[in-house]
């Protein structure tokens, strides 16, 4: 037995390589790549070509994932909701390997936020506010603003502030959109405890418009009676006078302001369902949203 022991047969180290494919390679159609990754061919190469140089490494090609296979992990992650370990099985690599790469894609997106999501300028406004008019005939609006929860895993920090007035954990979401649906802001920084009203009053757009604001030549906001009623931002007639003028105004306020209402429901439909079915840390959650 001791022989044995001496003489066993040395342990030959397997030279490690990702097993993984890379989706784009295959004869997916369009469609078929939608449903897997909820976005196009076309779209899926402008992600890669955004973040290139964020992704690319200058290691062995042989032990590296492309761009596209980042990417595309990431759109699998994010539109599906699964775990990281299904994710991983999906696509050929470790739970380790996708973790990393989450991790790295999700900061090059967030490093580059503010080519997509920033305040208009005149130009722009005028623009949204023609948008916004043709949808019910309301002048002057800039943008509609809302608040969402987004739930949550309770953190174990400061856990009964994330409960919201439903009775789960969440993060209550500030949201304002242009009349085509794009996000012109957003503020993630507070509990599900925290009313819209506190959220809109701390945020940077909410102290800009109220310390700032040089008078309705720059536009206004619609948002719901949750928000106090501003030269800035309507809000709906509470108990509408008698006569056509104030019903009038709650009923055009209501069809321009289910624009955010809409974006929010195609925002949440793809990329909602991970944030409530994995543990991710909080910090994670708010960098994503």
């Amino acid at each position: 037995m001791a022989v044995n022991v001496l003489f066993q047969p040395p342990v030959v180290r397997r030279e490690r390589h990702f097993r993984g494919f890379d989706p784009l390679q295959r004869e997916f159609s369009d469609e078929e790549l939608r449903q897997r990754y909820r976005f196009g061919r076309e779209t899926i190469e402008y992600f890669s070509d955004l973040m290139r140089g964020d992704l690319e490494r200058g290691t062995n090609k042989e032990t590296v994932l492309s761009v596209e296979q980042q990417v595309m992990i990431v759109l699998r992650f994010y539109g599906c909701g699964s775990q990281l370990q299904v994710v991983g099985d999906t696509m050929g690599f470790d739970k380790s390997t996708v973790s990393r790469v989450i991790d790295r894609v999700t900061e090059s997106l967030v490093a580059r936020k503010d080519q997509f999501i920033s305040w208009p300028d005149n130009q722009k406004k005028n623009v949204i506010r023609a948008g916004f008019y043709e949808v019910a005939g309301f002048p002057n609006v800039v943008g509609c603003i809302d608040g969402t929860h987004i739930r949550i895993t309770g953190p174990s920090i400061d856990e009964p502030a994330f409960v919201n007035r439903k009775g789960f954990h969440s993060i209550n979401v500030q949201a304002i959109c242009d009349h085509e649906g794009r996000f012109t802001n957003i503020s993630a920084r507070w509990p599900g405890s925290a009313h819209d009203s506190h959220v809109f009053r701390t945020s940077a757009v909410g102290q800009h418009l109220e310390n700032g604001y040089q008078g309705i030549g720059q536009g206004v906001l619609l948002g719901d009676s949750g928000y106090p009623c501003r030269q800035f931002l309507l809000t709906p007639c509470r108990q509408p006078a008698a006569g056509r003028g104030q019903s009038r105004f709650n009923r055009r306020h209501c069809l321009t302001r289910s624009t955010i209402e809409r974006t929010f429901g195609i925002w949440k439909n793809p990329s909602y369902s991970w944030i409530r079915r994995t543990n991710n840390s909080l910090q994670i959650i708010i960098v994503v949203i």
